[in-house]
């Protein structure tokens, strides 16, 4: 009987803001930001390829079981809820980065 492996998810891998970007492949949801958004703003501030190194070498990715989400996501998830003072459960009422 032969071995069947497992069809995986690809996994959601970091890109670095510092990324050269080509004009016109904007994805529509970047082009609709407001540059003056307290969250797009805040986001410019923080050293992403700095935190998310720190973040994978203590969590380093797996190559089993559930593809990981991007670690931008994760630590920006945490860095908002930390500055509304929300708990865990007030976070996901709230939808996060919807305040």
């Amino acid at each position: 009987m032969a071995k069947t492996t497992k069809r995986r998810a690809p996994r959601s891998d970091y890109s670095s803001p510092n990324q050269l970007t080509l004009i016109g492949f904007e994805t529509p949801f970047y082009n609709q930001l407001d540059s003056n958004n307290r969250w797009v703003v805040l986001s410019k501030q923080i050293l992403w390829d700095e935190l998310v190194g720190l973040f994978q070498k203590h969590n380093p990715v797996k190559q089993n079981g559930r593809p990981s989400l991007n670690p931008r996501i994760l630590i920006g998830a945490v860095i908002i809820k930390h500055i509304l003072n929300l708990d865990d459960q007030g976070f996901g009422l709230s939808g996060g980065l919807c305040i």
